[in-house]
């Protein structure tokens, strides 16, 4: 994004309403070079930058090592922060966050602290699942996030600022983002590559310690890859057949998995960097035996990893989470079949804020 003039192009629909450009999301060449075109000394963009950043400013108002008559003449300039509309905590520590954004819109964020040893010790790592759009317009079967319908994309300064806000709260640095948070990070692909870059060079998150989740989208993926980033990208699989897939993943229609596992391949060899599929296991949906046989016949020679993640349940459907037997047997499976293959028990379940649970209520 550009820093300068900070403000939008004129709407169409009214000429005379422009909008201010937010700051967050701006580099520090960019902010730099804003706050000279204001008629400031260049070191200033280097404040600027460390009190959005590393200080949290939440006005221009707030930066008191500006000057107090140039802080009054751009106090209206936002930062682009957000307003914590609630907050649910889960016993494991995981708290899930309602954040208001400037036009009154809900979105949810997640963060997910790592405890030591034995779960009592010192928090190690926080990780943060963000939003990328108001609701999701896949409306895949098992997941809340579908059921509340789309309303728009979230800009650059929306999704920096779920990290921002999880780190000041929790008062920790935050180690790790995924986006798999409401909506689907690949049909709002510019922010999202904006919004990483912001993450890794201006927050201070490494490349590789940031996640972004897809249903797949025909041709995003291959899109994706020719940016060559150091991130990991996961695939929301959930199915080793088109015609069950098609029955979870309505979008599924138009992208057959053939097609989708050949783009995943071609990530593979243009990044040279493995690809994550997500497997959500469903009680007798996509658990059996041979459900796992045939998810290894699909990516066998695949550089991937497999991330089963036992279902969690939302109010709208009667799918079941497989018991631990049933899960390890799927497990041994494709270990047997030398696919490499965790289980990842979502964190949150408790406060709603585990993996499919997310929406935009406070239910």
């Amino acid at each position: 994004m550009s820093a300068t003039p900070l403000v939008s192009p004129v709407d169409s629909h009214n000429p005379e309403k422009s909008e201010l450009i937010p700051l967050l999301g701006a580099s520090v060449v960019e902010l730099t070079a804003w706050v000279q075109q204001q008629g400031q000394p260049a070191y200033r963009g280097k404040q600027l930058h460390e009190w959005i950043y590393q200080k949290g400013a939440r006005s221009l108002s707030d930066i008191s090592v500006f000057p107090k008559q140039w802080r009054a003449e751009v106090a209206e300039i936002p930062i682009g922060r957000s307003t914590i509309h609630y907050r649910a905590t889960a016993p494991d520590g995981t708290i899930k966050y309602l954040l208001k954004l400037a036009d009154g819109q809900i979105i949810e964020t997640v963060g997910i602290p790592t405890f030591g040893e034995g779960g009592k010790g010192p928090k190690s790592r926080l990780t943060v699942c963000v939003s990328t759009q108001v609701g999701c317009p896949m409306a895949c079967d098992f997941c809340a996030t579908g059921k509340g319908g789309y309303k728009r994309n979230l800009a650059v300064h929306e999704i920096v600022d779920q990290v921002l806000t999880v780190q000041e709260d929790f008062q920790q640095r935050v180690s790790n983002v995924v986006f798999m948070g409401l909506g689907e990070p690949l049909l709002n692909t510019e922010n999202v590559l904006a919004a990483l870059k912001s993450l890794n060079q201006d927050v201070g998150i490494g490349a590789r310690s940031l996640t972004v989740s897809t249903v797949g989208i025909r041709d995003r993926i291959r899109q994706f890859a020719q940016h060559h980033l150091q991130v990991t990208l996961a695939v929301s699989l959930h199915a080793p057949n088109q015609a069950l897939r098609e029955k979870l993943i309505p979008s599924a229609r138009a992208y057959p998995l053939e097609d989708l596992l050949a783009e995943c391949r071609e990530y593979v060899e243009v990044t040279g960097r493995r690809v994550t599929f997500e497997y959500i296991l469903l009680a007798g949906v996509n658990d059996l035996p041979e459900h796992a046989l045939e998810l290894a016949k699909c990516l066998r020679g695949f550089q991937s990893h497999v991330n089963l993640i036992p279902y969690n349940p939302i109010q709208e459907v009667d799918y079941k989470r497989p018991n631990r037997d049933r899960i390890q047997a799927f497990v041994n499976i494709l270990k047997q079949q030398q696919i490499a293959v965790s289980v990842r028990y979502s964190r949150g379940l408790e406060a709603d804020a585990a993996c499919g649970q997310l929406r935009a209520s406070k239910n």
